[in-house]
């Protein structure tokens, strides 16, 4: 952690994640794709490419061209597994010519991919994003770790990147938040955001196992 704290969060965990997300894209069933099965894949395994090679190994200054381009790479993942997960729902109520155990299957690959992603959005928004929290320490807090509180006795301690996963995955298994808090409205909102897809994607791919197996 001291390291983090005096030369900047490393990049290379949230670009691993946003890596993960793409190539977990290609796992789901054909009709939850937009487009041939590898186009989008590929186009945001470019984004990405140029997104590694322009930014610097460590988050210790500010560009805001790097910043906005980021957060587009991260919206356009976003959005494709979004759509996944619409097409998902309209075949698990619907019905359709894709067996209910890959549908299950890609269920669950949605459900993994939404984990990488959201913890990706917590680090790019706690404190105006691991730059800001780099060089302003004391900017305002989106979210409340448990390390934060003064009876802990953790004055110079700082979240990384595995700290967002983790509270990635308990709010999308409790679908809501256990024991770190959000402060800001906008927390509160991907918190909710995430909640909601959540338990659409697992409630859905549950029923349909009952119904499978039933």
């Amino acid at each position: 952690m001291r390291d983090r704290i005096e030369h900047g969060d490393p990049f290379w965990p949230a670009q691993a994640a946003v890596a993960g997300a793409i190539l977990l894209s290609l796992l789901v069933a054909d009709p939850l794709t937009v487009g041939p099965r590898f186009l989008l894949p590929g186009v945001e395994l470019v984004l990405l490419v140029v997104l590694v090679t322009a930014v610097p190994s460590r988050a210790t200054r500010h560009s805001r061209g790097r910043r906005r381009f980021a957060l587009a790479v991260i919206g356009f993942v976003s959005l494709v597994n979004l759509v996944s997960l619409v097409r998902l729902v309209h075949l698990l109520v619907s019905g359709g010519a894709v067996g209910g155990e890959r549908l299950i299957e890609s269920g669950a690959v949605i459900w993994l991919t939404n984990v990488l992603l959201f913890a990706v959005w917590y680090w790019e928004l706690d404190r105006g994003g691991p730059v800001t929290r780099h060089l302003n320490a004391d900017a305002l807090a989106d979210f409340q770790f448990p390390q934060m509180d003064p009876d802990v006795g953790m004055k110079d301690w700082r979240p990384g990147f595995g700290d967002y996963l983790y509270t990635s995955l308990t709010n999308s298994v409790a679908f809501s938040p256990t024991d770190t808090l959000p402060l800001t409205q906008t927390a509160k909102l991907v918190m909710a955001v995430q909640s909601i897809a959540a338990l659409v994607t697992l409630g859905l791919v549950v029923a349909r196992a009952v119904n499978v197996l039933g």
